[in-house]
């Protein structure tokens, strides 16, 4: 399956931080902010996940909630979230089942090496499951008032 504006997000069952599984259809008649990092506890991907957590609120006050995403393990995540009071919750997609779903692993490079890896990228889906917009090769500085803009003209 693949990501499509205006047509059903992927479908999925994750762990999450708290103990818990998310699946997206449990989630029905809310907005999700679905956003997927490289890694935790990395420059970017903490600038990215405290803009968030900064604006929780207000997505909060536009039905929209807010899910990380990365490969990291459970643990991480908590201590992630923990360290930087993240009011969201943070899926494990070790397996990258997710990550595949959306399309969100590519080549990468640095140091002169190429990996393969989570491009930074975000998806709005809305109350019924439908894709509305995707960012990909997100730039953090700016992004989550983007979002944010997207999320109130649902």
């Amino acid at each position: 399956m693949t990501t499509e504006i205006g047509k059903p997000a992927p479908d999925f069952s994750v762990e999450a931080t708290g103990d818990q599984t998310i699946a997206l259809g449990d989630l029905r008649g809310r907005n999700l902010v679905l956003y997927f990092y490289p890694k935790d506890s990395t420059p970017g991907c903490t600038l990215q996940g405290q803009g968030f957590r900064d604006e929780h609120n207000e997505f909060g006050e536009n039905n929209t909630m807010i899910l990380g995403v990365s490969r990291d393990g459970l643990r991480a995540h908590a201590n992630f979230r923990a360290k930087h009071e993240f009011p969201f919750d943070l899926l494990s997609d070790r397996d990258e089942t997710l990550c595949q779903a959306y399309d969100v692993i590519k080549e990468k490079k640095m140091y002169g090496k190429t990996h393969m890896g989570i491009e930074r990228s975000t998806f709005l889906i809305d109350a019924k499951g439908v894709l509305r917009k995707e960012w990909r090769k997100v730039k953090v500085k700016g992004h989550v008032a983007e979002v944010l803009a997207a999320a109130k003209e649902l």
